[in-house]
């Protein structure tokens, strides 16, 4: 017994600190060098040849499984990259675009486009590592390309027209809507919307050996919520399963069952939940508190993610200047990262350093990296932040969705959507609405990221930071997103303002 709640504190540990451990220089070397393969082997041999504590031998044993999954995400070679590219944007490249037979280290080839590729590997909108001496992309590079550089965008759009962007034509509907019902009603719960979801995961088949015991946490909603009411779990796939406490700040629905050969191994659950839209009016109403201690983990860094770097500094100088209102250092937090942090697919999280640090670096984001910046320029602004995330569930689009929550006086936590950002509006009220104010279509499984899930999860998570998509482990070993998929299915049912 104290063996196993010894690995336990380890695994709680490691989801916090999972970067916090040093690695030894010349592991570290080889791995800033690129040189994946050396490193993992150099690591396997000190842990095996030197006297480790436990998290020490953790956190070096994931360090080797996230240059695992960093070679996961860059899959694609230069002339895959290329031919996307030609895809993407036809006739772009040079007249001549016969490759030429020089190759450079790593069998990379000269093409016309080659210049071009370079400077947009220096400005940081096509993301490229050198691994084992070989260029390698991100393996949503391209398309992210197209979404980063503003000179390929206005391109693709003068080509091929501007994209239909249904969840913004979404937005830009439902907003005015919401602020006027609530407006009307006088109330800040409002446009109630009922849900029915089926949420699947399915384990590819013997990606376990048959007769072994599968473990899997699946997502399951918060209740805490004002704003997220009368959950009721309808079915699950499996009879015996253990619901975490609403108290759980990443909350699951853990279920097991026995691998079988050449099949699937399939877990879901079905549930239904009523949400509201809220509408809190901040600018109007509300104040930041000073400081509070209940409140004061919320204005601290917290390492990995959120540090009060030389560079968040200098950041947040350019954005606040003389400003001195913390309601309007909030405006122009969220405007600034609106307009200059263009939103594109993201790197898996568990292979990030530091999250805040990496969407300044690179100036392109998904919700949770965009997020994370947010909330780190609240803090270091004494603007209390903390993190909420789940999925999106509205009708044009359901997805896996990060946002947070900022303490305003006298509504306490309210929402903020950094990903979803401005109304195109005149009305400063529609503008502004994801400052405080939410939507019915965010559904809520997390009030923090990085947090142990329940019951403990004894091997490392292959998301470490957000927890949307579900998480499978057997005792072999964690099993990645590339050993199973997920799907969720919404059912839409909207009461009426006069229905009781």
């Amino acid at each position: 017994m104290k063996k196993i709640i010894s690995k336990i504190l380890v695994v709680m540990f490691m989801t916090t600190m999972i970067y916090a451990q040093s690695i030894p220089d010349e592991i570290q070397k080889e791995i800033e060098g690129g040189w994946y393969t050396k490193a993992q082997k150099m690591i396997t041999e000190y842990v095996e040849t030197n006297k480790l504590s436990d998290s020490e031998k953790e956190a070096l044993l994931f360090e080797s499984e996230r240059l695992e999954r960093i070679r996961k995400d860059f899959t694609k070679t230069h002339q895959e990259i290329i031919y996307e590219f030609d895809t993407m944007l036809p006739g772009f490249l040079l007249e001549n675009e016969v490759m030429q037979e020089l190759y450079l280290r790593g069998g990379r080839i000269i093409h016309p486009l080659f210049n071009e590729l370079k400077q947009y590997e220096k400005e940081k909108s096509l993301e490229m590592k050198i691994i084992d001496d070989r260029w390698r992309y991100y393996k949503n590079a391209i398309p992210n390309l197209f979404r980063i550089n503003k000179k390929l965008r206005k391109l693709k759009e003068e080509r091929f027209g501007l994209p239909v962007d249904r969840l913004g034509d979404f937005k830009k509907a439902i907003v005015p809507v919401i602020v006027a019902e609530s407006k009307a009603a006088q109330k800040k719960l409002v446009y109630e919307e009922n849900f029915k979801i089926i949420y699947t995961l399915n384990v590819k088949p013997n990606a376990v050996p048959a007769g072994e015991i599968v473990k899997c946490w699946l997502p399951y909603p918060k209740e805490i919520h004002q704003r997220q009411q009368r959950l009721k779990l309808i079915s699950t796939s499996e009879e015996k399963f253990i619901t975490a406490p609403d108290t759980v700040l990443q909350r699951t629905i853990y279920m097991e069952k026995k691998a079988e050969k050449d099949s699937v191994t399939k877990f879901s659950i079905e549930y239904e939940l009523t949400a509201f839209a809220e509408y809190n009016d901040i600018f109007s109403k509300g104040t930041v508190p000073e400081a509070d201690a209940k409140l004061s983990e919320y204005v601290k860094e917290r390492p990995p993610h959120i540090v009060f770097t030389d560079e968040i500094k200098t950041l947040s100088q350019k954005i606040i200047g003389d400003e001195t209102k913390p309601l309007e250092k909030v405006k122009k937090i969220f405007s600034w990262i609106d307009e200059n942090i263009p939103w594109a697919s993201a790197l898996e999280y568990s292979t990030i350093p530091n999250i805040s640090a990496y969407c300044l670096e690179n100036l392109h984001g998904d919700c949770g990296i965009k997020t994370l910046l947010f909330m780190t320029l609240c803090r270091y602004n004494g603007i209390p932040a903390k993190w909420q995330s789940g999925w999106m569930l509205h009708p044009v689009e359901v997805n896996l969705h990060d946002w947070c929550e900022i303490y305003i006086y006298p509504f306490g936590w309210v929402p903020v959507d950094q990903s979803f950002g401005l109304i195109n509006s005149e009305n400063e009220k529609e503008k502004y609405f994801y400052i405080g104010n939410t939507d019915p279509y965010h559904l809520i499984i997390n009030d923090d990221y990085s947090q142990p899930l329940f019951p403990v999860k004894i091997f490392p998570r292959s998301e470490t930071v957000d927890f949307q998509r579900g998480e499978v482990e057997w005792r072999g070993g964690n099993l990645y997103f590339d050993k199973w998929n997920y799907d969720m299915v919404v059912s839409y049912s909207r009461r009426k303002n006069n229905e009781k």
